[in-house]
């Protein structure tokens, strides 16, 4: 049984060896682990402090392609460096690398597909009041989207399943945490949460510049998930409402005809109704075309999976 630990680092000269140094290499249970550092286009000494600090590999951007694309190429080169489980933890320093085998033990129990680590946000006296908004806001709105009691849906810390890694496609290039649990919630893997520590930050976050800044990229990467997986539920909401808001108007303007025998002086609401109507109309048959489209994703994403599960076996 090997583990990867796979860790995403952008300019982060300062931490990266105190967090290799902390990933234990001997667990009840595992063979080998090997240490994965994924170098996001790093213009400090990020790459040779990893390796001097014992890194097994380092797989470089030539540019800051962002956390998501680090994170999905994170996944792709544990797979073909065989690994049978991947925990993922960030470069900063913030988690505790030695919690590892406590992560992963529902893992190796076979009681989970992915473990989820996560954060005491209200007891973190260091957090920045408007960031703990931030994240309960994202954690809220990753727990109606999937539909799972998610505590924090913003941790990092995470383990993987060989079978949990080989099913996920991600797209998202600014952050992976929130789409990662939605497409686990529709393929059907199941997600367990563990308690762990988490420090204070050396140096300002350049994942979170602003509050402002990741509500619209994280809350634009939630909708997009969702949408890739319930495009018709979607437009027959948005569809829905604006066929029964467009009879509401056309009601009043008929109402109105029938006792005064004049549209006057309701001409707006008149060209509204059927405006309404007819946008509502095509918005739903947009969603049955994205639906068809979305099966055919589906089977590709079936095709995928196959292949990269014969690859690594």
């Amino acid at each position: 049984m090997k583990l990867v630990v796979t860790i995403p680092a952008y300019n982060e000269e300062k931490t990266i060896a105190n967090v290799i140094a902390e990933i234990p290499r001997e667990i009840e249970g595992i063979a080998s682990v090997e240490v994965l550092v994924i170098d996001d286009g790093s213009t400090d000494e990020t790459v040779k402090q990893a390796r001097e600090a014992g890194a097994d590999r380092v797989l470089s951007h030539k540019g800051n392609e962002g956390l998501g694309i680090a994170f999905r190429d994170g996944l792709e080169a544990a797979l073909e460096m065989g690994a049978d489980m991947i925990v993922n933890l960030d470069g900063d320093g913030q988690y505790n690398a030695r919690e590892i085998p406590r992560l992963i033990k529902p893992l190796l129990e076979n009681k989970a597909d992915i473990v989820l680590g996560w954060r005491d946000i209200d007891n973190l006296a260091f957090m920045p009041k408007g960031k703990k908004i931030g994240n309960k806001i994202a954690t809220w709105l990753t727990r109606r989207v999937s539909g799972l009691p998610i505590e924090d849906a913003q941790s990092g810390f995470r383990a993987f399943s060989q079978e949990a890694a080989l099913k996920m496609n991600l797209s998202g290039r600014y952050t992976y945490v929130q789409e990662t649990i939605i497409e686990a919630k529709y393929k059907g893997l199941k997600i367990e949460q563990i308690p762990i520590e988490f420090r204070p930050r050396q140096g300002e976050s350049r994942l979170i510049p602003s509050l402002t800044t990741y509500a619209h990229r994280a809350g634009a990467i939630i909708l997009s998930t969702y949408w890739s997986y319930h495009p018709l539920k979607m437009c027959s909401l948005i569809g829905g409402f604006l066929i029964i808001l467009g009879l509401a108007f056309g009601t009043r303007v008929l109402v109105h005809f029938i006792q005064t025998g004049t549209v006057s002086p309701h001409i707006p609401s008149a060209i509204a109704a059927p405006l309404l109507i007819i946008v509502g109309l095509q918005v739903i048959i947009l969603g049955l075309f994205a639906h068809t489209l979305k099966s055919q994703r589906l089977f590709q994403e079936e095709i995928l999976y196959r292949l990269r599960k014969q690859k690594n076996h």
